[in-house]
């Protein structure tokens, strides 16, 4: 009968135990991706190394950027709780000699050792009888150590620290990354911390503002009224700097609204009609100073629009505010309204100084008018286009500016969409 040799059945189990330490190791990289919590992270690590290597513990100790000692972090084994936040000094400790020569360690017993720090076993009520410890770099900065204690069955051996070797480059990666989004939320914490100062700042700043205008403002209009010429012309010179402070004011209330949020809109049907009336009647008066043709024609009583009646209305009023301001004495500014597309649409036409193509979009940028901001003659902030486009935005719609060119007029479209839908006209 032919002999038939025997597959050696250790060679099968080392390979078949090599493949599985690798689906191990190829397995942290899955999980890396899948989660940018730290601790739940660094566990994982921490339990595979202790299974590979056959180990009863692993922990991880980062360098402190002040003092420079080592401290807990990360561990597992049956005192993990007690470990953490424990310091290890980095003379005088096995984890301070991997740090100290940037290469890995093998103590395979601690107590022939006298570098093995004993503190944290009298502390924590546990025995170290060997430590595989390997350095942890993020970058080219050495950062901690990761450890496996107490291998049972042998000794820990080279394949051991090329194992935990990248199970430790896995978890500097992993701290790092924490390292940078906790360094995010810091930094816009910070952010929404300073935006909510200048919030704060403006709104008591406007508060503040309100009261005195006030009062200027109806002195100024008594004296204007009561008072013959000359005297006339100076309560007109005062009320008319009073009226532009107020617009002043009113613009630095309204900056929120450049980043509104949607929890800030309540939208219900609106008539249109009753937008276009209420942004009208706000103009009038300054209009009427400036003798212009200024007419609301009337929007179809049917025409309803799915809108926040406040931040719509102020929409519209920004951009009938911009066409009074730009339109010479003498000229016209009409609000129209009509079904376009499915949507309606309001329409605020003038003949005033137009707007060359090349500004068509950049007049809804935040702070910036057509002129030069140092010599031009119209005041304001330059915000009421830029608040326009985001409350049409939160209500679903658009804005758009059109102009023949310079001094041809200008005509600017607000999109609403209807409520509950509509038919085109």
């Amino acid at each position: 009968m032919p002999h038939h040799t025997p597959e050696p059945q250790n060679d099968t189990v080392a390979l078949q135990r090599e493949l599985d330490i690798l689906g191990r190791l190829l397995e942290i990289g899955r999980v890396m991706n899948s989660t940018t919590r730290l601790e739940p992270l660094l566990e994982y690590i921490m339990r595979t190394a202790e299974e590979i290597t056959g180990s009863e513990a692993a922990s991880i100790l980062l360098v402190d950027a002040n003092s420079g000692d080592l401290h807990f972090t990360a561990a597992t084994g049956v005192v993990s709780d007690e470990l953490i936040g424990i310091t290890v000094p980095l003379e005088g400790s096995i984890a301070g000699a991997i740090i100290a020569e940037d290469r890995a360690l093998i103590v395979s017993d601690v107590t022939r050792d006298p570098r093995h720090y004993r503190g944290v076993d009298e502390e924590v009520a546990f025995q170290t009888r060997s430590i595989l410890g390997v350095p942890m770099r993020i970058k080219d900065r050495l950062v901690g150590v990761l450890e496996v204690l107490n291998k049972s069955g042998g000794e820990y051996d080279e394949e051991d620290i090329r194992n935990i070797t990248i199970l430790a480059s896995s978890a500097a990666v992993a701290i790092e990354n924490a390292q940078l989004i906790r360094s995010l939320k810091e930094a816009y914490e910070e952010l929404n911390q300073v935006n909510k100062l200048k919030s704060d700042f403006i709104s008591v700043a406007s508060h503040e503002l309100r009261t005195p205008l006030g009062i200027i403002l109806g002195y100024a209009a008594i004296l204007r009224d009561e008072t013959q010429p000359p005297t006339r012309a100076y309560a007109d010179a005062v009320f008319n700097a009073a009226l532009k402070m107020r617009t002043l004011v009113e613009g630095m209330t309204h900056l929120r609204y450049i980043q509104l949020e949607e929890g800030e809109m309540h939208l219900e049907p609106v008539a249109l009609r009753e937008l276009m009336r209420e942004a009208y009647e706000q103009a009038q008066e300054f209009a009427g100073t400036k003798d212009q043709i200024y007419l609301c024609e009337e929007a179809p009583p049917d025409l309803f629009v799915l809108a926040d009646r406040a931040k719509a209305v102020l929409a519209l009023s920004n951009v009938v505010d911009n066409a009074v301001k730009f339109t010479p004495p003498g000229g016209a500014v009409i609000l129209s309204a009509r079904r376009r597309n499915g949507e309606a649409w309001v329409t605020v036409r003038d003949n005033g100084y137009g707007i060359p193509a090349d500004q068509l979009e950049r007049i809804f940028a935040p702070f910036y008018q057509v002129e030069d901001p140092l010599t031009r003659r119209y005041g304001g902030l330059g915000i009421g286009l830029t608040i326009t486009r985001a409350v049409m935005e939160r209500h679903n719609g658009r804005v758009w500016a059109e102009s023949p060119g310079p001094g041809e007029g200008a005509r600017v479209t607000l999109a609403f969409p209807l409520a509950g839908g509509g038919p085109d006209a």
